[in-house]
């Protein structure tokens, strides 16, 4: 295994401080270049419900939601936003909101209930949801896995298991001759850290266990899944647009000047971004990173040929983006935490996800006093400017790879006015402000031709359940009714004048849908 370092391991940057000026709302408008694509997201699980319908069968989450405290209030996404039949509705929305770009996932346990064996009907489904796509003049973004492993390969080792690759590069060959048609933009993964660490070590994701061996194993195999899903894709068409969707965080020491913290940066830079970014790119894992696993067996996992899989090239990196980070070799001392040493544990409830879950340690995330968002999650839109320039400096822009934010968005706690309106002015400022950020980042020489607001609609958030809402469009869960709210019309108008004004563009009052739920 190649263990040469490729990169430094923290690249050169400013860290963020609290004078850092912030992108703000106006007074200058930001334009983006001609051919910006302007996008919404959602993934199957959160959205699509019809858990036992049309031959779909059980996935990790499915088995996750049944265990007691998994998840908040015992929620699950057995029914979710009804995609699955509602499907016309939301493309209608998508029209009416004037996005070009949907961004879904197609479910692995949906399409191949056993993670193996083909069920027609599901293939059907997205094939329908495709073509109703395409007729509305929406290009479809496919990711192929947003965390929804087959219950049967989770029984079988699940993706800390070499096997497990190999499946998902049989599905990614189904996927593609039943709609290579009809798609042109194709991601493997979404999020890959969530996966093996959330899931497999920290054990607040399905399938719920905590193992930092397994996490390990479950990167490097889920890397392999991508690059072997990617050969078979590009094998069947060599013109389609392949990548992959990573999450990432800008990682800066508490205190710059104690090199715990600055040790403490190192690691949540190498596991959260450079333990994916450096195989991709580079075709190696990063060696300070590779030494700090040896004990776990990274090593034993990786055969000759893998990483030349793994580092073949593709054309797109899908970047989602919420928050960087201040991290510390010590707890804040003003925050009680559960476990030892402070440390969050599982057992404290989904609510309180380990952040970060790190296979080694210490790490532990402090507060900088910046606003935050429902989820707790700090306001830092000068991160992604300074990801996206670092991403273009070291990895995406020698390589000619395109750059789209796949992934950014808010949850705040939404207030239904009496006429059924949201008028969600907090979460407004953060895309604004985001964009902004963005913008910057392009006119400092990123490449970054898109931009999918996360999320299209409120959902199910995973381990909390239906308690934290990202939508542009709200969605009551006992009706199913649909509503634009403010932020949605906003979002709209950004995207038919591919600018973010400068704050003088009043955005229309009131609830955007019509007595039956359809949208307007």
């Amino acid at each position: 295994m190649t263990t040469q370092p490729t990169t430094r391991a923290l690249s050169p940057q400013v860290p963020f401080t609290p004078t850092t000026p912030l992108p703000n709302r106006g007074p200058a408008a930001a334009r983006f270049p001609e051919g910006f694509t302007w996008g919404a997201a959602t993934a199957a699980y959160q959205v699509e419900g019809a858990a036992a319908i049309g031959g779909r069968g059980p996935s990790i989450w499915d088995t996750f939601c049944r265990v007691p405290g998994a998840v908040h209030g015992g929620h699950d996404g057995a029914v979710a936003c009804d995609q699955y039949h509602r499907y016309r509705e939301d493309v209608a929305l998508l029209r009416d909101l004037g996005v070009e770009s949907y961004r879904f996932s197609t479910s692995w346990a949906r399409v191949m209930p056993d993670g193996r064996t083909v069920n027609r009907a599901g293939l059907d489904y997205y094939s329908r949801l495709v073509d109703e796509l395409l007729e509305s003049g929406i290009a479809p973004w496919l990711t192929l896995y947003h965390w929804d492993l087959p219950q049967a390969l989770e029984d079988s080792g699940g993706w800390p298991m070499r096997e497990t690759a190999y499946r998902f590069a049989e599905y990614a060959a189904v996927m593609h001759d039943a709609l290579g048609d009809r798609v042109r933009t194709w991601t493997t993964l979404n999020e890959p850290w969530c996966s093996a660490f959330l899931g497999y070590t920290a054990g607040v994701h399905a399938p719920g266990r905590q193992s930092p061996a397994d996490g390990v194993a479950a990167v490097h195999h889920l890397l392999l899944g991508h690059g072997l899903a990617l050969g078979e894709l590009r094998r069947r068409d060599a013109e389609a647009s392949l990548g992959i969707t990573l999450n990432f965080t800008v990682a800066d020491p508490f205190d710059l000047s104690d090199p715990a913290d600055v040790n403490a940066a190192r690691l949540e830079d190498g596991f959260f971004n450079r333990m994916f970014l450096d195989p991709i790119f580079c075709g190696a894992y990063p060696a300070d990173i590779v030494d700090d696993v040896a004990h776990l067996g990274l090593a034993g996992h990786v055969q000759e040929g893998d990483l030349d899989l793994i580092s073949a090239p593709i054309d797109v990196l899908g970047v989602n983006y919420y928050n960087g980070a201040a991290v510390s070799a010590r707890p804040d001392p003003h925050v009680q935490l559960g476990g030892p040493d402070g440390v969050r544990s599982a057992s404290e409830g989904p609510h309180r996800e380990v952040s970060p879950p790190q296979p080694v340690g210490p790490v532990h995330p402090r507060s900088r006093g910046l606003p935050t968002t429902d989820m707790g999650w700090e306001v830092q839109p000068e991160g992604l400017t300074r990801l996206l320039q670092r991403l273009q400096a070291d990895y995406a822009g020698p390589r000619g790879v395109a750059m789209y934010v796949t992934e950014n968005g808010a949850a705040y706690p939404d207030v239904v006015e009496p006429d059924g309106s949201v008028d969600d002015a907090d979460r407004i400022a953060y895309l604004d402000a985001h964009l902004r950020a963005v913008h910057a980042a392009i006119e400092a020489g990123a490449d970054v031709r898109g931009y999918f607001v996360w999320s299209l609609l409120d959902n199910f958030e995973w381990a909390l359940g239906y308690s934290k809402r990202f939508g542009i469009v709200r969605v009551d869960y006992e009706t199913q009714r649909r509503t634009v709210k403010t932020s949605g019309r906003w979002y709209a108008q950004v995207a038919a004048a591919n600018a973010v004004d400068d704050g003088s563009t009043k955005t229309p009052a009131g609830p955007s849908e019509s007595p039956d739920g359809q949208p307007r």
